[in-house]
């Protein structure tokens, strides 16, 4: 594996960088004391146009749809940048879950469904979610589903229950998983069909408060209603039975995305941790920086970052490499590995802002609230740890080790 970053990469990354800096991070201040996601869309869709004025716009998306075509490992050094603030993905148009739904768009669209709905979406013209997660079933086992897509004549009709079907609020479609083929194999029962979210039967419940915060627009989380939704038969992405495939193939690429974020968030917070320790005077003539303990978290902190963010870059080239299949393993390493060391990066910076630490004057508790979840989505972090080991065990069949 190379670790070689192209001078084309610094160049975009630097750029990037600067652009966080100062045109993102400022903004924080303004969702943190209140102001909803709705509210702050001009400013938003301001810095988007500077974005696209700096040919920086959907930096992973195909360039013949108007992005700018990075492969998997350079969009990883991307999204590590981006991840420093949460507006950074969104402001560049490479967030989830449009990133994903580009993805299914590319690949398994018609041309019809590539101009009507992966133009604009790449475009950043409009919205959309990915609906799967049921209330009353696993999330983490995706062939457990009670929705249902009955053919009748030229149209599917839907009836289910999803929720977290995130960025619902003011979405302009849904890609949603539902049963097509309930006597095939559980693997071959699901498809996935393109629901425009104004056709009648698609019911947005609400925003599910999550950690005391419904939010609005792109930053909620939709719980959603299907009573008997209408839709054209052609409006099914790849073919019929096939949603477990093409959903593993976009969580492949997906976790990588999720992975270099979270690594962008360590980044910012344990920047916030050591200006902290080195500025907080505790004594006359000392600082936390001075006491042992909050050296070994610092200590501590740095390696797991690192060696979290050559895991993810590691996993990224074994996709590139060898394809998403054979790097299963890879992809569910790093998704319980990062997730823990995120977690404990953002809980040791807390500390060590202490009070200050539990208010929004800083990002950290924003975070803490938000990024919690990171061990949940996506498969529940157990989930993955049980699948790697199995592969592993399995691996040890018939052999005999001296």
């Amino acid at each position: 594996m190379d670790f070689t970053v192209s001078e084309k990469m610094q160049t975009i990354i630097t750029m990037i960088d600067e652009f966080v800096d100062r045109e993102l991070i400022p903004l924080e201040s303004e969702f943190l004391s209140g102001k909803s996601f709705s509210e702050m869309l001009p400013a938003l869709k301001e810095k988007r146009k500077i974005v696209k004025q700096m040919e920086l716009w959907a930096p992973n998306h195909p360039k013949e749809y108007g992005g700018m075509g990075l492969n998997l490992m350079e969009h990883a050094l991307v999204s590590e940048s981006l991840g420093r603030c949460p507006l950074g993905h969104y402001v560049f148009g490479c967030q989830a879950p449009d990133a994903g739904n580009i993805e299914i768009l590319d690949l398994y669209g018609t041309d019809e469904q590539k101009e009507k709905y992966l133009r604009p979406l790449v475009a950043g013209k409009i919205r959309s979610c990915f609906s799967m997660t049921e209330v009353d079933l696993p999330g983490s086992n995706p062939v457990m589903m009670d929705t249902t897509a009955v053919k009748d004549g030229d149209d599917y009709v839907i009836n289910g229950q999803k929720w977290y079907t995130s960025s619902s609020d003011g979405a302009a479609f849904a890609i949603v998983m539902a049963i097509t083929n309930p006597e095939a194999h559980p693997y071959l029962q699901t498809s996935m069909i393109i629901v425009p979210t104004d056709t009648p039967g698609f019911n947005q419940v609400r925003n599910i408060p999550v950690m005391g915060e419904a939010g609005d627009d792109y930053f909620g989380h939709g719980e959603i209603l299907y009573q008997s939704c209408r839709v054209p038969r052609k409006n099914l992405l790849g073919p019929e039975g096939h949603a477990f495939v093409i959903a593993q193939e976009r969580l492949g690429p997906g976790r990588i995305h999720h992975c270099m974020r979270w690594i962008g968030i360590c980044n910012r917070v344990f920047d916030l941790m050591c200006i902290r320790a080195r500025d907080r005077i505790i004594a006359p003539g000392k600082t936390l920086s001075t006491k042992q303990i909050i050296q070994a978290w610092i200590g501590e902190c740095a390696a797991e970052i690192q060696a979290a963010r050559m895991m993810v870059l590691h996993a990224a080239w074994q996709i590139e490499t060898v394809g998403a299949k054979m790097a299963r393993s890879e992809i569910s390493m790093i998704k319980f590995f990062v997730a823990n060391v995120m977690q404990k990066v953002i809980d040791r910076a807390l500390q060590v802002h202490g009070g200050l630490g539990m208010t929004d004057d800083t990002i950290i508790a924003f975070l803490y609230r938000h990024e919690r979840g990171a061990r949940i989505y996506d498969g529940a972090d157990e989930v993955h740890k049980i699948s790697v080991a199995r592969r592993i065990l399995k691996s040890y069949e018939g052999k005999q080790v001296k």
